[in-house]
């Protein structure tokens, strides 16, 4: 279980990330939503420990990120929006410089090699190097390096950004199984991609959490009768909440 409590952060005058609390279990995919500024990729980089709180706590699995970062590290995968993957190495070697890193054994990166090629559909670019890619094969062998050592959290910043329609569809069954055995953050703009895969939606506006729900009750909350028209009245009506 993932808790977070009470978590705050601050850059300048401007509280990005404002007193948030909730519980995440296994088995569940949770979409993290908000408009631009809400607070979402501070609220992930909090809970990876790339950013320090100001105040608050995020525990995995009974264990606080801040007392024992690397423990909590070991359980996680995390792909960032931009920024994570090197683009003069080959894919395989860039697989096992992060399996290397996650000290994974021989057996168990062989092992967990084949599982994610064949989960993201990667054997046919193996041996390319990543900057040979197209964005949907890079954000594909992004997600592998994250699943490389099978952690029991993953948390991704717009997973399917660059992926056609049929990679999309993939990915979504993909993580609707790896979620039986694990908790998956999502934080996405796409409302299908929400309605698709996610069984929980966080909500966050000006850097509060204002809603907790799931995608159906999320958009059953106006008349439209619609999850994109939800969030938009949600997240510009102050009275709204």
């Amino acid at each position: 279980m993932i808790v977070v409590k009470s978590l705050s952060k601050a850059y300048g005058k401007q509280k990005v990330v404002d007193n948030i609390n909730f519980c995440i279990s296994k088995g569940e995919i949770v979409a993290l939503l908000g408009p631009n500024g809400a607070g979402k990729t501070t609220l992930m980089r909090l809970m990876t420990g790339f950013v320090e709180p100001d105040s608050g706590s995020v525990s995995f699995f009974g264990e606080d990120i801040k007392q024992n970062r690397l423990k909590c590290l070991s359980q996680m995968g995390y792909v960032p929006e931009t920024g994570f993957l090197y683009a003069d190495m080959h894919v395989y070697d860039f697989l096992k410089f992060c399996a290397e890193i996650r000290k994974l054994s021989k057996a168990d990166f062989a092992q967990n090699l084949k599982y994610v090629l064949s989960a993201l559909d990667l054997k046919k670019v193996i041996n390319q190097k990543i900057e040979t890619l197209s964005k949907g094969y890079k954000r594909r062998v992004g997600i592998a390096a994250a699943l490389i050592h099978r952690p029991k959290v993953l948390i991704l910043d717009e997973p399917t950004e660059g992926l056609d329609p049929n990679q999309k569809f993939k990915i979504h069954n993909f993580l609707q199984q790896y979620a039986k055995e694990a908790i998956i953050i999502i934080s996405t703009h796409i409302m299908e991609e929400v309605e698709a895969m996610a069984q929980r939606v966080i909500l966050l506006n000006h850097g509060k959490l204002v809603k907790d729900t799931t995608p159906q009750e999320l958009k059953t909350l106006f008349p439209e009768n619609n999850i994109a028209a939800s969030f938009y009245k949600i997240t510009n009506d102050s009275e709204v909440i």
